[in-house]
């Protein structure tokens, strides 16, 4: 479900801006209407889905910063429409819009936008303070909130007292005790330094797996786009070139403009085992019998079988050489000469698995969540994404 949907959105700043989107309509890019207005946003055509982090990126000037105040009526498109729950902000009165910025939409900004004179508390609270919010409900969110970005006991300082990261949590913090639908993140974490950066990443990561929020995530930084994206849109000059997910891009990039984005990317450090693994050429059942496990290996010609419980949940995997051995022991199953050879999770990093590929002479089996085998990753595999990334000269 689509909580913002943007259908065919145009900015354009300047007096002549009907002549340019006339022209845009037809074909023109942004320098070709320089002469009649600033074409910010051209064209910009998404969803952004329930519980995903969108993040729009691109390079100074590429329209971005324009495209997310678009989301919240903070900029009035020139042309087409910007959904969000439903609603057309272009179609709504200045209350509905209040009420829609107050309620399910809340901003964090780069250079975080705390006031001054006010407590953390109260910074912390301002959102539900402006819904009018009685004090001590509006402030037992806030202490909610500030506990859930690490800010717990420093609800009575001012933010002169704060370091920088410590201030953009309490943003975050103003942001989260609303308890919007939906937040807007503007650049937030371009000021910080790079480890409070990092650290900033993960907890965004973690409240979005226990809170679920839609983000529109703004920046100019592909690591960081790659690292928190569950979908990305690279921007170029006002036009959206690009939107998939990290793994889409890095394997399919739609020009050379994408192309030279990811050059410096380490595939390692953004693909995930899932975008690696085939179907295990051979199943059995625990209770499978060695005569039965040996006949499905000499049919798919493969020196190894995954052996799984009821459910699907991996158990190990069984060698010819075992399978072997238990006929001739005159067993009735495998289960004595299963190895229980450790499995990796279907989100696990590339750069994370290499270790265990070496370790042993058959594919890596993943799981899911429940343990239940979901694929395997052959050691060729592996190889193929290293000896691609090495042949851009990386290492």
């Amino acid at each position: 479900m689509a909580e913002i949907t943007v259908k065919n959105a145009f900015k354009i700043f300047g007096r002549r801006a009907p002549e340019a989107l006339s022209l845009l309509e037809s074909g023109a890019n942004a320098e070709d209407v320089k002469a009649y207005g600033t074409a910010a946003v051209i064209d910009a055509t998404f969803d952004v889905h329930e519980g995903e982090i969108f993040v729009v990126m691109g390079l100074s000037g590429s329209g971005k910063s324009t495209l997310i105040r678009m989301l919240n009526g903070l900029v009035t498109p020139t042309a087409g429409s910007i959904e969000v729950g439903g609603k057309d902000l272009t179609k709504i009165n200045a209350q509905e819009l209040r009420n829609i910025r107050q309620k399910h939409v809340s901003m964090v900004f780069q250079h975080f936008a705390l006031l001054p004179h006010r407590s953390v508390i109260d910074n912390a609270s301002y959102g539900l303070d402006q819904q009018g919010v009685e004090q001590e409900k509006r402030y037992e969110k806030a202490r909610d909130a500030l506990e859930m970005v690490g800010m717990a006991g420093w609800e009575d300082h001012v933010p002169a007292q704060l370091s920088g990261g410590m201030q953009q949590r309490v943003g975050l913090a103003r942001a989260l005790a609303s308890d919007t639908d939906i937040l807007l993140m503007d650049e937030a974490f371009s000021a910080l330094d790079p480890l409070i950066r990092r650290e900033m990443q993960d907890q965004l990561i973690d409240l979005q797996q226990r809170l679920g929020k839609t983000i529109v995530f703004i920046t100019h930084d592909l690591n960081e786009a790659m690292r928190l994206g569950d979908r990305i849109a690279i921007m170029r000059s006002g036009e959206i070139v690009q939107i998939g997910t990290a793994e889409q891009i890095l394997s399919e990039p739609a020009d050379e403009y994408v192309r030279s984005f990811i050059a410096d990317v380490d595939p390692r450090s953004v693909l995930q085992a899932s975008s690696l693994m085939r179907r295990a050429s051979v199943i059995v059942s625990a209770s499978a019998g060695p005569r039965q496990t040996l006949h499905s290996l000499r049919e798919h010609q493969v020196p190894a079988a995954f052996v799984v419980a009821e459910g699907r949940r991996y158990m190990g995997v069984v060698k010819d050489r075992a399978a072997l051995q238990a006929q001739q022991e005159g067993s009735e199953t495998i289960t004595n000469v299963i190895d229980p050879i450790p499995s990796i999770h279907q989100n696990d990093m590339l750069a994370n698995i290499f270790d265990a590929a070496v370790d042993h002479d058959v594919p890596l089996p993943v799981v899911d969540d429940d343990g239940r085998l979901v694929g395997v990753i052959p050691r060729v595999s592996l190889l193929e994404a290293m000896s691609s990334h090495n042949g851009n000269g990386q290492e």
